[in-house]
């Protein structure tokens, strides 16, 4: 493994288990679906994947699983985005694994590599593309406000 694998392996597990711990603190929800270790462990696989305009898409943990976090990976072909750029209630992290990403927020834009992560505060007005020549992989966790 890497040095630059390591590190983002520990960031992006920090970041899961400081989230999925206060979801488990402040949830007073019934999940109906029954958490096994077979059905916690999730490997890629793009068999699964969903194919997107821009590429495709693997969501880790989906807001019908988990309790109100949801993770996904994001693959966007050179030049594209996934969306205009949009607001919303909840916050939302980005971790760019890989490529160059055009991250915008409340009208500025910012070119960033990969091992970056990007915050998108509740309500502001963001957006993520591909500014690179090759695909742009990146996680996208995000609180579900149900």
């Amino acid at each position: 493994m890497t040095r630059s694998t390591k590190f983002t392996s520990a960031v992006v597990m920090g970041i899961l288990f400081q989230q999925f711990g206060y979801a488990q603190k402040i949830s007073t929800k019934e999940n109906p679906t029954p958490y096994t270790i077979e059905n916690c462990v999730n490997e890629f696989d793009l068999s699964k994947a969903t194919k997107t305009k821009v590429g495709y898409q693997y969501w880790f943990a989906d807001k019908k699983f988990t309790e109100e976090n949801t993770l996904k990976m994001s693959i966007v072909e050179p030049g594209k985005s996934t969306h205009a750029p949009h607001r919303h209630p909840e916050e939302e992290f980005f971790y760019i694994l890989e490529g160059t990403a055009s991250f915008y927020l409340d009208g500025k834009t910012v070119t960033v590599g990969p091992n970056t992560s990007l915050y998108c505060p509740p309500n502001s007005e963001h957006g993520i593309s591909n500014a690179g020549n090759i695909d742009l992989k990146y996680l996208v966790i995000k609180k579900d406000l149900r």
